[in-house]
């Protein structure tokens, strides 16, 4: 059981660390923090590159805490609210089935998180190694509620992506 946590741990933690990265550094192929700022900025979250930043860190971090089983409320916190960003501003409104790029795979990937607040990061963690006795079904709910009221909160602070004659006229100005 503590092997399969361990696995379970290491493969989500390290593919939002992966997300992260891309995000950041652009490693991965990813479009690093300029490119992806563009694209929130295509979705409504300007200026993009702070937003790009904010989700880079919280799946670096969320994800790297996930990993090694340190603080785990404070990863499925960061994690949860990347993926109600994500899930509110693109997937949501395209049903939930990932083939249709809906909500289905940011689902399942925030739920790993909740989980493993909610059960402990197990024998292998570093919480477990550092005595951190932070896990239980309170502990998760309040690291994902925090985390999606966090998420939802940038999500609000959205703007509605510019128009083209808008950007038109500021080139001109």
């Amino acid at each position: 059981m503590n092997v399969a946590l361990l696995i379970l741990r290491l493969v989500v933690g390290l593919l939002f660390g992966g997300h992260g990265a891309q995000k950041l550094f652009g490693w991965f192929g990813g479009h690093g923090p300029r490119g992806t700022g563009g694209f929130f900025e295509s979705l409504g979250f300007r200026p993009g590159l702070p937003f790009a930043l904010l989700a880079g860190g919280a799946e670096l971090g969320g994800g790297l805490l996930l990993a090694t089983g340190l603080f785990v409320p404070a990863a499925a916190a960061m994690l949860a609210g990347v993926m109600a960003t994500a899930i509110a501003a693109v997937h949501w409104r395209k049903g939930i089935w990932n083939q249709d790029g809906g909500l289905e795979f940011p689902l399942v990937m925030a739920t790993v998180p909740f989980a493993v607040a909610a059960i402990g990061p197990g024998r292998y963690s570093l919480d477990r190694a550092l005595g951190v006795d932070w896990h239980g079904l309170w502990w998760a709910l309040d690291a994902v509620g925090l985390g999606t009221v966090g998420g939802l909160a940038s999500f609000r602070l959205r703007r509605t992506p510019a128009s083209q004659q808008e950007l038109g006229l500021r080139e001109a100005a």
